[in-house]
């Protein structure tokens, strides 16, 4: 009988011991509802600087923050579009390091939204090789501008033929065009989210940036934007002492994205002086953080 007791005692104990010992590290830990990735212009001085090349920036991307995602800038290998030699490098530097090449930023191909007819067709073709690079590149997405002068009206009817013939093109290749709030009209958030309702292809999206909303209220023109969101971007210039942004209330807007219903990356585009690039990539990635 003592035995018995004995037993069921030290039974006992065990699995106390179980139940106060800590999990396994990630046993069960909680699935992120989105991962981060580094706009490559978060390094836009570093680049210019020459301190960093564009081959370089998955390893750096991955060794020096952690970051798994990358999205490129083209001008910083504008003349790399069908350079296959280039882009197989890139590619497997990417792939090397463990690294998900994410989008292209294309810009200065001309304006999709010009009031020439024939200069609006050139930019819709000086884009298609960037498509092409970004399907190469094993991307989701290249993010275009929807840029012109004249009316809203008159800019919207050009920037939807612009798209659809654009965005026709890509389906091919399984590649989006997403376009961002980039200033002038395309910072409305309402005009844009008309835009790209009109488009109405699959392949045709948006990218909001937190930041880019100049005379229209953020948090509106995230809203907006967000049912057509490809990708999220997340500005950040400057932190208070408990690491928030200064200008944009992350837990709002982070809320804004989830509540869409939006899964996938939301990447980091630091543009702040007074933290250096990579310490304001840090902060960025840690404020995100918070919120996965």
């Amino acid at each position: 009988m003592n035995s018995r007791r004995n037993f069921i005692k030290n039974l006992g104990l065990a699995t106390a011991g179980v139940v106060l010992m800590p999990p396994l590290e990630g046993f069960a830990a909680k699935k992120k509802w989105f991962d981060i990735s580094l706009a490559e212009w978060s390094l836009h001085r570093t680049l210019h600087k020459g301190d960093l090349k564009n081959i370089d920036f998955p390893e750096f991307t991955a060794k020096n923050f952690g970051i798994y995602g990358v999205e490129y800038v083209n001008s910083f290998f504008k003349d790399k579009a069908k350079d296959m030699t280039y882009l197989k490098d890139l590619n497997n530097r990417a792939k090397d390091n463990g690294v998900k090449n994410v989008l292209i930023m294309v810009d200065g191909e001309g304006d999709l939204g010009h009031a020439d007819a024939q200069k609006r067709a050139q930019a819709v073709e000086n884009h298609y090789k960037w498509v092409d690079a970004a399907s190469f590149l094993g991307c989701t997405s290249i993010r275009v501008n929807a840029a012109g002068s004249g009316s809203r009206e008159e800019v919207a009817k050009r920037a939807v033929e612009s798209l659809s013939t654009l965005s026709n093109y890509s389906k091919k290749a399984k590649i989006n065009v997403i376009v961002e709030n980039h200033g002038g009209i395309s910072s409305h958030g309402d005009w844009l989210a008309d835009v790209l309702k009109s488009v109405n292809n699959k392949y045709c999206g948006s990218l909001p940036d937190f930041g880019n909303f100049y005379e229209y209220d953020r948090y509106q023109g995230v809203t907006d934007l967000m049912p057509y969101a490809k990708g999220v971007s997340a500005k950040a210039h400057d932190f208070d002492k408990n690491g928030n942004e200064v200008n944009i209330d992350y837990a709002k807007m982070m809320r804004i994205v989830k509540d869409a219903g939006y899964k996938g990356f939301v990447g980091i585009e630091y543009e702040g002086g007074t933290l250096s690039e990579i310490e304001g990539i840090k902060a960025t990635k840690a404020l995100l953080e918070r919120f996965q």
